[in-house]
């Protein structure tokens, strides 16, 4: 079985390295700063770390004043309350004037598990998504995180990190190297194409596998910069395989199941289908419970494979 390892603290153990590295680093967090890991930076760093209460907003506005001053801030709480509590300023604090803060937010999707429905954030991506110039990245694994954190920090601009609770799978070897605004082809195949995002990624290799058993060889890419889209990446997809399966943690409406589609359908038109949550809450339960419930496995990815070669 594959090494099971936290995106939260890979984050935070990230940023205390990016602290020693450059003191213009500082780090803000809304009274979360156990369950997001900045607490890592902030006992290393404790005159650079500020901890903003539950007060969201008032967090974004002073990252934005942050920003504003030459500092390069990163700002974080659970994703179901950044985009979801504090929309309207980082609409207008962060995404309007462009300023240079990095959102990175846990506690992404369903996986939050017995928090229940009102921590589970199924609705971010399709928020963050909608405000013109930020980067918007949903790593797969420890590895990835690492290096997407690191590659928020050298680049200027509003960047949103989604990452999720429970320890998963590194789908990744030591010597991987994030590529912004890159697709990565985790394996090849000439029937279909799965595109997978976050924890999705793993459960969409593990569908690939299985449908070979019956004849049919998938590729999967890891489309973990959501925003700006590998749109090249997606077009040869269709283009070579003649269809496409996304999967995501995430509701159908707005994440990456429409934006793929936004680009299939412009570029080259092939039966989709979307594995995601459809227009619901989910309920409070296990992790593992809540995401077979409501058909993120590798058996829903295969079944949507299916579905979508039958189409072409």
């Amino acid at each position: 079985m594959a090494q099971e390892i936290s995106l939260r603290e890979t984050y935070g153990q990230t940023l205390v390295e990016l602290g020693m590295e450059n003191p213009d680093i500082v780090a803000l967090d809304a009274d979360l700063c156990r369950s997001t890991m900045t607490r890592f930076f902030a006992l290393k760093f404790p005159e650079r770390f500020f901890d903003c209460g539950v007060a969201e907003q008032n967090m974004v506005g002073i990252a934005a004043g942050l920003a504003a001053s030459g500092k390069i801030p990163f700002a974080s709480t659970f994703a179901v309350f950044a985009p979801g509590r504090c929309f309207d300023q980082i609409r207008m604090s962060i995404a309007q004037p462009q300023l240079n803060v990095k959102l990175v937010t846990t506690h992404g999707g369903i996986s939050v598990g017995e928090d229940g429905t009102s921590h589970q954030s199924i609705e971010d991506l399709s928020l963050i998504c909608s405000l013109p110039g930020f980067t918007v990245i949903v790593p797969a694994d420890a590895i990835e995180t690492a290096q997407a954190v690191r590659v928020a920090a050298a680049h200027f601009g509003p960047f949103y990190i989604r990452l999720c609770r429970p320890k998963i799978p590194l789908v990744y070897a030591e010597d991987y190297r994030f590529n912004l605004g890159k697709a990565v082809t985790m394996r090849q195949g000439r029937d279909a194409t799965i595109i997978a995002i976050g924890l999705m990624v793993k459960a969409a290799l593990e569908a690939a596998q299985n449908l070979v058993r019956d004849g049919i060889y998938c590729r999967v890419l890891n489309m973990s910069t959501l925003k700006p889209i590998d749109e090249e990446a997606i077009i040869k997809a269709a283009a070579e395989t003649g269809a496409i399966v996304t999967a995501e943690e995430h509701l159908e409406h707005g994440g990456l199941g429409s934006v793929v589609a936004q680009v299939v359908t412009s570029h080259q038109p092939v039966p989709m289908e979307l594995v995601a949550i459809k227009d619901t809450y989910a309920r409070s339960g296990k992790p593992d419970e809540l995401l077979e419930r409501y058909g993120l496995t590798a058996r829903d990815i295969e079944r949507g494979v299916r579905s979508a070669i039958k189409r072409k």
